[in-house]
This record gives structure tokens, C-alpha cells and sequence, in this order.
């Protein structure tokens, strides 16, 4: 009796694509978790530029900018609707501070933690001027 109707894989055809498969794994995950990076920093500089018009918005009918920290967020920021997003948390931690000078002045500051703590420190002042940590690209500074 010969085996002319089995129909299957061996063993090896099987390891051969497991061992394929985890190879092209190991060559896609950096280039997933740093992409997954990027988006997160786009994000954090999309929420500091907010902030950034908020504080501008305030300024217009207070004549000064207000502080804000996580631990402490700012009323007038929070109650124009402002609401640190969920997916950002753990991963910055924002910070906004006053200058204490007669010239109104801001420095929004997200500090990176967690899984962006390669990043460093993005920053953004009243100007519009931007700083970015080890993670941007110093050419194009966000």
C-alpha cells in the first residue's frame, strides 16, 4: 500500500515557515514600535499647539497666561473645554510655565515618560518658537 492520497506538510516544511515568519517578525517590530512613536509625538505636538491657542485666547481677555501642570491643571484651560488626551497619558506629561517678567510669556513643556522616554522634552513658547528632545529631527524641529 503506497501513501499517494495523503495530502499535508512535514515537519520541516512547517518549521522552515515558522522560522520565516519570526525573522521577518523581528525585522517589522522596530519599524511598527517606532512608527507608533512618531504618531504619539505628532499628537503631543498637536495638543501643545492647542494649548498654545488657548493660552493666546487667554491672554487676549486676562492680559496674562495661566500655569498648568498635571497635577494642577488650570481652570480657564479645562473649562474652555480643554481635556488631556487619554492616549498621551503615561506617555507625556504636560507643563506650562508663566514667565514672571512685565512681557507676558509661556513655555508649554510636555515631558516624555514611559514608553516615549527616549523622545526628551518637546517645548513651545509664546513665539512659536519649538524644541524637541533626542527623538525629532533637529533639521525640521517639528
Amino acid at each position: 500500500m503506497g501513501r499517494s492520497g495523503t495530502r499535508g506538510f512535514t515537519l520541516i516544511e512547517l518549521m522552515i515557515t515558522v522560522a520565516i515568519v519570526a525573522i521577518l517578525a523581528r525585522i517589522a517590530y522596530p519599524s511598527y514600535v517606532s512608527h507608533i512613536q512618531k504618531g504619539l509625538r505628532r499628537s503631543a505636538q498637536a495638543q501643545m499647539l492647542d494649548i498654545a491657542n488657548r493660552e493666546q485666547q487667554f491672554l487676549l481677555s486676562n492680559k496674562t497666561y495661566v500655569p498648568y501642570t498635571d497635577t494642577a491643571p488650570a481652570p480657564s484651560i479645562t473649562g474652555s473645554g480643554y481635556a488631556f488626551p487619554t492616549e498621551l497619558s503615561g506617555k507625556y506629561r504636560p507643563d506650562i510655565t508663566v514667565g514672571a517678567s512685565t512681557v507676558p510669556s509661556f513655555t508649554v513643556t510636555f515631558y516624555a515618560t514611559g514608553t516615549q522616554v527616549n523622545d526628551g522634552p518637546l517645548t513651545l513658547n509664546e513665539q512659536g518658537v519649538k524644541g524637541c528632545g533626542t527623538g525629532c529631527e533637529p533639521s525640521t524641529k517639528w
